[in-house]
């Protein structure tokens, strides 16, 4: 039974932000770093999983759809990816860092002090793609949730990119939002279990970052990436408008 733990989503290669949250006395003093995926889509991949990888077993790692897609760019399974940045990430990358990123599961279960089992994934508990939202409809949950086991009583996800806490069909869900690649607020953003639940902020020089990150990497258009990750020049409003037909919503039984 761990009592603390510390959940980071997203953080997209973003070394600054992850920096940040990592030097925060609760994620320091955590029993255990969760990273629920989407870990190295972004402008510093190789830096970010060498910090991590650095931190030895204090750090549980989950597969992100991104993660999954830079592998198959470089495995030849795939020619393309969505994420304009993603092809550039995936060259980035070592060998030892393919292999890591093979290896990782898509979901796995922790028991934590006042949370009981909690079941960690990137999207949903079957698919590393799914959007669930703060206000999808219960009847989206149940089909999401189908297969849990029973004693699966709190579920954490990220992918959204928005974080948020609530009750669907008496599990709790918890989104602690992205690291790298915020939505509506900046700062990076990160969740606390045991015993209960707490959605953090942690606020950094954002124009340091930026100034650092544009001279670390070498990602044409960087600079503009950065400006507009790292300011969260897209609003909440932006992102639901883009997940929300994803989620289901519209669908006609």
């Amino acid at each position: 039974m761990l009592n603390r733990v510390a959940v980071l989503s997203d953080i997209h290669g973003v070394l600054p932000a992850l920096e940040a949250v990592l030097a925060e006395p609760d994620v320091r003093a955590a029993d255990r770093i969760v990273l629920t995926g989407d870990i190295t889509a972004g402008p510093q991949p190789a830096q970010v999983l060498d910090l991590l990888t650095g931190l030895g077993d204090r750090v549980v790692w989950i597969s992100g759809n991104a993660d999954r897609e830079l592998l198959e760019y470089r495995r030849g399974q795939r020619e393309t990816i969505p994420d304009p940045i993603a092809p550039w990430a995936a060259e980035q990358l070592r060998d030892d860092h393919l292999d890591l990123l093979g290896s990782l599961p898509w979901s796995l279960c922790l028991s934590v002090h006042g949370l009981g089992r909690v079941l960690f994934c990137h999207a949903t508990p079957r698919d590393d793609e799914e959007v669930v939202l703060v206000d999808s409809r219960l009847d989206r949950w149940k089909e999401v949730f189908g297969g849990l086991d029973t004693d699966v009583r709190t579920v954490v996800c990220g992918h959204t990119h928005m974080p948020f806490v609530r009750l669907a069909h008496g599990r709790l869900v918890i989104n602690p939002g992205s690291i790298g690649m915020p939505c509506g607020r900046a700062g990076a953003h990160w969740a606390l279990l045991g015993p209960g639940v707490e959605l953090r902020t942690t606020d950094f020089d954002i124009e340091a970052a930026i100034s650092q990150v544009v001279q670390d990497s070498s990602y044409p258009g960087i600079t503009e990436w950065a400006d507009c990750f790292l300011h969260a020049r897209a609003t909440d409003a932006d992102a639901l408008e883009a997940f929300a037909p994803r989620d289901g919503r519209d669908h006609t039984p």
